[in-house]
């Protein structure tokens, strides 16, 4: 708004005053004087200056002091914590592995014990099994023969 449009504004307002009732054109006269009145007694008081707030930076250094304390020692716990979960992820690999070995030697030591009889069985043998048949035959003619 430029000066033009404010002044015309006042006098507009100024028409409007005029037009109104005498009481209500009093009434307002005396709210405007008694809000004038006001603003005038209380720029005119004596006012009274604060000073800065003056900081207590013991007890700043001691409660930032605290808070540091605290932080440590719970991320202290929090990384203990996470070390002995991996060590124990760790043993159970470990121990895991170890029954796959002791597992896979178990199965190794019984198929070699299976392949043993199976060459003590062919060795204790007098005839190889393919030959079988025909010893048969020479057992049934020594007992013939005597």
């Amino acid at each position: 708004m430029n000066l033009r449009d404010e002044n015309a504004k006042v006098t507009g307002q100024a028409e409007n005053l005029e037009m109104l009732e005498p009481e209500l054109r009093a009434a307002l006269g005396n709210f405007k004087a008694s809000v004038d009145a006001w603003s005038d007694a209380m720029m005119s008081r004596p006012r009274e200056m604060k000073a800065a707030a003056h900081t207590n930076w013991s007890a700043v250094t001691k409660w930032a002091l605290g808070c540091v304390v605290f932080a440590g020692t719970l991320s202290g716990g929090v990384y203990q914590n996470y070390r002995q979960q991996e060590a124990q992820k760790v043993e159970a690999a470990r121990m895991r592995e170890q029954q796959r070995e002791m597992a896979a030697a178990q199965v190794l030591k019984e198929n070699e014990e299976d392949l043993m009889a199976s060459v003590d069985s062919d060795v204790a043998r007098e005839v190889p099994s393919a030959l079988e048949p025909l010893a048969t035959l020479m057992t049934e003619d020594e007992s013939k023969g005597n």
